[in-house]
């Protein structure tokens, strides 16, 4: 298995004043500005991990928005790097077990007592949105505020776009939820439809940015629909946000899977 691989947090490069729009592997786009110095900003709390299959058979990613300083972001990633083999002997499981056994990984991980103790010792907290692609199929474990859209005409029609949810007050690293007794999170599996599926990611400065339209997940949408690649799409995002003064950062990851497999739909509609 050959795997291509990016890592980054806002703390190595902030990405102030600057647009970055690059691509990893075949298919995943990967944009970032760190906001406007103009506007008040110095540095860049964002961070990510990618990993792409390198016959196209599966994306990995896992974006962070992180506060009070860019620590718990670092310690995701670097925790993430070092259980890789667990992951990868999971992305090799079937379709059917797969998705189960990657919740418990990623519980387990973020459970446990070494996680919860290094936990203790960074400064500030990260939301955290782990994204898994494989087959026709879409997986998601969400903690905090960073969004997940899915984007394909029949779901449009029906006014659906946003896959997860933002929910605040959740976190992980020094007050984290997953100290606590219960832990506090969103996961989903989703099907693709049959056709071209957009999967985008975005931390909240895209639809936090004052004057700029995307609020809404439709507003992005509608924004894409039509451009003529991924690499294009998030660029315009990144610099209409940039011209409007945003302070926030702001990080995206964004690609396209073509479905062949026939999608479910309605018995009475067959």
């Amino acid at each position: 298995m050959v795997v291509k691989k990016l890592s980054w947090v806002g703390s190595k490069k902030h990405f102030v004043d600057e647009i970055s729009v690059m691509k990893v592997g075949e298919d995943v786009v990967l944009g970032r500005f760190g906001g406007n110095s103009t506007s008040g900003q110095y540095k860049n709390e964002d961070g990510c991990l990618i990993w792409c299959d390198d016959n196209q058979d599966w994306e990995f990613v896992i974006l962070l928005d992180a506060h009070f300083s860019a620590e718990s972001a670092e310690l995701v990633i670097s925790t993430i790097e070092k259980n890789e083999k667990r992951f990868l002997d999971i992305f090799t499981l079937p379709i059917n077990s797969l998705f189960k056994s990657l919740n418990r990984l990623v519980l387990g991980i973020f459970q446990s007592e070494s996680f919860i103790q290094e936990c203790e010792n960074v400064q500030g907290e990260t939301a955290c949105l782990l994204v898994f692609r494989k087959d026709n199929y879409l997986w998601w474990f969400s903690i905090g505020d960073c969004l997940l859209l899915l984007q394909h005409p029949e779901l449009e029609k029906l006014g659906e776009y946003q896959q997860n949810h933002r929910s605040f007050y959740e976190w992980v690293g020094k007050e984290s939820t997953f100290n606590k007794d219960v832990p506090c999170y969103s996961t989903g599996v989703k099907e693709l439809r049959t056709g071209e599926n957009h999967i985008f990611m975005t931390t909240d400065g895209l639809v936090e940015c004052p004057n700029a339209p995307y609020n809404y997940a439709k507003d992005i949408y509608r924004m894409l629909h039509g451009i003529a690649s991924c690499e294009i799409g998030v660029r315009k995002l990144l610099e209409d946000i940039q011209s409007n003064n945003v302070r926030d950062s702001t990080t995206i990851v964004s690609w396209v899977i073509q479905n062949n497999k026939e999608a479910t739909i309605p018995s009475d509609l067959k």
